[in-house]
Order: structure tokens, then sequence, then C-alpha cells
């Protein structure tokens, strides 16, 4: 396996959003591929109520280094309080691509 290669899940209000983000993050060399989705309905608990939302869930590959630089790119732009921000460190996958994925963020 390669170096530590993760998958970092957010979710932005709208497209133009995703879009910025996106182009911020590749590049930076902060990730080596981001996917946006397509509109997905949020609910969600907030303050004491149940709240929902449309918004739009971005996939970011990186390394597990570049995390909290991440992170941050993230939350510099998103307009929530309290964005959705997680990672899954991946244990399994199609090593050439993961080894692209390092390859892409390396300079960083």
């Amino acid at each position: 396996m390669p170096d530590a290669v993760i998958l970092v899940l957010t979710t932005v209000p709208d497209r133009d959003a995703a879009l910025s983000l996106a182009r911020a993050l590749t590049a930076q060399r902060l990730a080596a591929c981001v996917n946006i989705g397509s509109p997905m309905d949020s609910m969600y608990h907030w303050r004491g109520e149940i709240e929902t939302a449309r918004e739009i869930p971005v996939a970011i590959k990186t390394r597990q280094a570049l995390y909290s630089q991440v992170e941050r790119a993230i939350l510099a732009t998103h307009p929530h309080e309290l964005p959705e921000i997680v990672a899954v460190r991946l244990s399994d996958g199609y090593v050439p691509y993961l080894n692209w994925i390092v390859a892409e963020t390396a300079g960083r």
C-alpha cells in the first residue's frame, strides 16, 4: 500500500461552491481528484430542531499528510457554522490508482 490515502467528504450549499472548492484543492495539489455529486437532501438535528437542506456532496482524494490543509481550505470558504468534514482512510484499493493520488499530491 502506498502512503496513506484518504477520502475526505464534505457538502456545500451549491454547485458554484463545489466547483470553486474543487478547483482550489486541485490547483494547490491538495487533492488528486475531486468528485462533485448531484444535489441531495440532508436532514439533521440543529439547535433543538430537525432541519433539512439541499446540498452538493464533494468527495476529495488526497493523502493523510495533507488532511489539515484540506480541512483549512474547506473552512476558509464554507458558509456553514459547523460544516461536515470527515475523512476515511482507504485500507484497500487499486494500487496504481492509489499511487497516482500520492504522485499527484507529492509536491505538497
